[in-house]
């Protein structure tokens, strides 16, 4: 599929008009409905529990709104630095933890995100870190994006297409932190769509790495897949379990996979986006 162009930004535009044009108040909304709690470090505490939480019940009565915190915005300089190398080919951005930086692989050529842009002709930017959730190992409470985080690094760019394939560190921060991941969620979707509405975002099922799956996977899965259907994004199912029942193709931390699991994301992605027409 080398070569192959994304839908034209026109055409994604008018199909996402609806969704738009409550975009800017579901971003104010979230900036009201409370501030997030602390940073959480990576730890698997609490990976064995997953009660789900109820949504958080909004301000009180008779409260006062916060101003809506701005939003990120494109960066001309930025967004041709990205293009330098190909200005013809899409740009395509990746919103992930370590899964997606491809930590474990001998060589970052062979994860999952590079394969399936180099079989396309796609241009890669790929900022994701070790360790990040929604909440988990970062530094901003959405609205409140610093430049470092990898909400604003994306949208200063000005990318085609952008994959969000986050949430498996948020699950060692479950029960305790909930609501701030299930607002995270909702924030960084409208975030994305009302600052980038002629991209394209596809949103991977949150990626799991052992065969046990506490409770809260599933319902972290869930509220990510509530929020992608909320802006009419593109969603890719059954991420998790894509290396279940193979140890084999576990890097040695075990923790991450080896380049046999990579190989198996990228065949796996690339037969779901195949099936969106990508």
């Amino acid at each position: 599929m080398t070569g192959t162009r994304v839908t034209t930004r026109t055409a994604r535009t008018t199909a996402r008009t609806t969704t738009l044009s409550l975009a800017g108040a579901v971003v104010g909304l979230a900036a009201l409905i409370g501030a997030m709690t602390g940073l959480s470090a990576w730890s698997t505490a609490g990976a064995s529990t997953g009660q789900q939480a109820n949504p958080p019940a909004g301000a009180s009565k008779g409260q006062q709104a916060a101003p809506a915190a701005p939003l990120p915005t494109v960066d001309p300089a930025l967004a041709a630095e990205a293009r330098a190398a190909d200005p013809d080919a899409p740009l395509v951005a990746f919103y992930g933890d370590s899964y997606t930086l491809g930590t474990g692989a001998s060589d970052p050529a062979l994860r999952w995100s590079t394969t399936i842009c180099a079989d396309r002709g796609w241009t890669e930017f790929n900022p994701s870190v070790n360790g990040l959730g929604f909440v988990n190992n970062r530094a901003s409470t959405p609205p409140d994006y610093l430049d470092s985080d990898e909400i604003p690094q994306i949208i200063a760019r000005d990318p085609d297409i952008v994959f969000v394939t986050m949430g498996l560190n948020d699950n060692f921060s479950m029960p305790e932190r909930a609501d701030a991941i299930q607002n995270a969620i909702a924030t960084d979707f409208t975030t994305l769509v009302a600052a980038l509405p002629d991209a394209r975002i596809i949103v991977v099922e949150p990626f799991w790495y052992t065969d046990d799956r506490p409770p809260s996977v599933q319902t972290v899965i869930d509220w990510v897949d509530r929020e992608a259907a909320a802006i009419g994004a593109d969603r890719v199912p059954d991420a998790s379990q894509w290396l279940r029942g193979h140890p084999e193709w576990m890097a040695a931390d075990g923790l991450h996979p080896d380049d046999q699991g990579y190989a198996e994301m990228a065949r796996r992605m690339d037969a779901a986006l195949r099936e969106l027409g990508l």
